[in-house]
């Protein structure tokens, strides 16, 4: 549970950040906590205003929480996000599960910016707040007072984040969704089976990348903050995070000027490194990244002497002729069942595993001891668990996502009373 926020202090703007970091060294260490003590959470202590919609700025901000940040979203009354309604599937309140998936261990407050009161409320949670999220479009949030200028003028120790589609320059004007950033942006144009439509990924993967990129930028600016005390603007937008996503495919465009196009399941530079077909022609994912680990591919398939031909003896001469690679291994491999060459590869340290479904997915990672869901209250959609561990500042055990403004009238009771009271205690 978010812990209440009470104003940190922080060095003034024309601190020695050399003096800093030898104040903190010198500093004794701190002792162990005493037993039943709550665990300390990483980002204890910080506030993070959250003005953003749809996913990749909700994201970043659940994530912030997920590392112990009180995080406040703010929406329009009414309706809200606009994900509140995208579904099916719903939640039992009629939320949809869509907006659930970003939004866990946040308060909800729904401010009218057309308002004046509203407005002001949202002007002084951005002057409180140590970081604000925002993926308005560039020049919009001006006629409020939110914009980094109006913000950053007001609480220089702001960390203000904002989330585009296109960048602030020549592409301000243009929205930014997912799917059509994954048109523009080349990524269709490499997934997708040769000579077949262009396809998108099965998830909104531009967004949830750039709400990763944001949150590092902020961690980045947060941590420059408590060196200097100042505050800085965070840009981000999805063509830059989907291109910068893109790796080898782009640095291979940018070594030989070609475009790379689609390839199914198949890899560019290693083989194999695909899917094959087992008994009936069922799935089996394998991933032979060097010529060590095709030997043991060939020896568990009970054909060491492929891995002595001279046509798969090396990785390049693999990928050369991987048709009749993949034609020599699918032979053997159509004798047994995805799952049973996955146990016989596996001991032989070959990478490889079925092509799961989603509750397959959950299963395995349960299997594992990952612990991959994570209740949060009696008829609420459970959460997937944070990604992240942390051994001395463990992840917060998620609570449900807000309903539309749920947290209201304590936080506007808070926001128009003095700036040095904490922020109301959850309950």
């Amino acid at each position: 549970m978010p812990q209440p926020h009470r104003p940190q202090p922080r060095p003034s703007t024309d601190a020695d950040p050399e003096a800093a970091t030898t104040d903190a060294t010198a500093a004794e260490p701190a002792g162990p906590a005493p037993p039943g003590a709550a665990s300390a959470r990483a980002l204890d202590g910080i506030l993070v205003a959250d003005f953003s919609r749809v996913l990749a700025g909700p994201l970043a901000a659940a994530t912030l929480a997920d590392l112990g940040a009180d995080v406040i979203k703010v929406e329009r009354p009414g309706t809200g996000d606009d994900t509140r309604a995208w579904g099916p599937p719903f939640a039992d309140d009629g939320t949809a599960a869509y907006f659930d998936a970003a939004n866990r261990s946040k308060r909800g407050l729904a401010l009218d910016l057309g308002d004046p009161d509203d407005a002001a409320a949202a002007r002084e949670l951005a002057r409180r707040a140590d970081v604000l999220i925002e993926n308005f479009r560039p020049g919009s949030l001006a006629r409020y007072g939110l914009d980094h200028t109006a913000t950053r003028a007001a609480n220089p120790g702001l960390v203000h984040c904002t989330i585009t589609g296109f960048g602030s320059g020549a592409g301000a004007e243009l929205p930014g969704y997912d799917f059509v950033v994954q048109a523009v942006g080349g990524l269709m144009s490499i997934t997708g089976e040769p000579g077949g439509p262009p396809l998108k990924a099965g998830v909104a993967l531009v967004d949830v990348l750039t709400a990763k990129d944001a949150a590092t930028g902020i961690l980045a600016a947060l941590h420059h903050r408590a060196r200097t005390g100042q505050g800085q603007l965070v840009e981000v937008n999805l063509l830059s995070s989907l291109l910068g996503s893109l790796v080898n495919q782009a640095s291979g465009h940018l070594a030989t000027g070609r475009d790379p196009g689609p390839m199914g399941n198949r890899h560019p530079s290693i083989a194999p490194y695909e899917t094959l077909a087992c008994r009936d022609g069922a799935p089996l994912a394998v991933a032979v990244g060097n010529d060590r680990q095709f030997r043991a591919l060939a020896q568990a398939l009970g054909a060491p002497e492929l891995a002595h031909d001279a046509r798969f003896a090396r990785n390049q001469d693999r990928v050369q002729n991987r048709t009749d690679l993949i034609k020599a291994l699918e032979i053997r491999l159509a004798a047994d069942t995805p799952q049973a060459w996955t146990g016989r590869l596996t001991a032989a340290s070959v990478p490889c595993g079925p092509v799961n479904n989603l509750s397959q997915a959950l299963e395995l990672a349960g299997r594992l001891g990952l612990d991959p869901v994570t209740p949060v209250g009696a008829g609420r959609i459970p959460q997937v668990a944070s990604p992240l561990r942390l051994s001395a500042t463990p992840v917060t055990q998620p609570s449900a996502p807000p309903r539309l403004d749920e947290h209201g009238t304590p936080l506007r009771t808070w926001l128009s009373g003095p700036a040095d009271q904490p922020l109301p205690t959850r309950v």
